[in-house]
């Protein structure tokens, strides 16, 4: 199937699927603030229906535009495409404190939570774990 949007064509349904997650996640950050179309847009430093336009499908946000929705909801690029992230701050501190290892230390502290992980998922809680040999495994 192809699509005419965005000043051509798409006929991968991949990238219409993308454009289509692009809409629905810029609606979701816009509701967790309450906010309107209107006032996103203008919020942005655009004109009122700015945000109309990219939601309705007939167009996207320039790299540029992305950046500044990103920098607006406090997220970082790439955090955008993993709703499921619920507390970013608490992730930058973790990736942030986590660099700050020697790369022997990483491989440590990564197996040490596929360890916890695993008692998690075996629903252990994290007291049971500690009365275990877990951490001599």
């Amino acid at each position: 199937m192809v699509l005419r949007q965005f000043g051509g064509t798409m006929t991968d349904t991949k990238l219409a699927d993308q454009a289509d997650f692009i809409r629905k996640r810029i609606t979701e950050l816009r509701l967790q603030r309450n906010m309107s179309e209107y006032e996103l847009s203008l919020a942005l430093g655009h004109c009122q229906g700015y945000i109309q336009s990219i939601v309705s499908g007939r167009t996207l946000p320039s790299m540029t535009a992305f950046f500044e929705i990103c920098n607006y909801f406090d997220i970082e690029p790439w955090e955008f495409f993993f709703p499921s992230i619920k507390n970013p701050t608490m992730v930058h501190e973790l990736i942030s404190s986590f660099q700050k290892f020697p790369d022997q230390d990483q491989q440590f502290w990564l197996l040490t939570l596929k360890r916890i992980l695993a008692y998690y998922e075996g629903n252990k809680s994290l007291s049971e774990m500690m009365h275990t040999d877990f951490l001599t495994k």
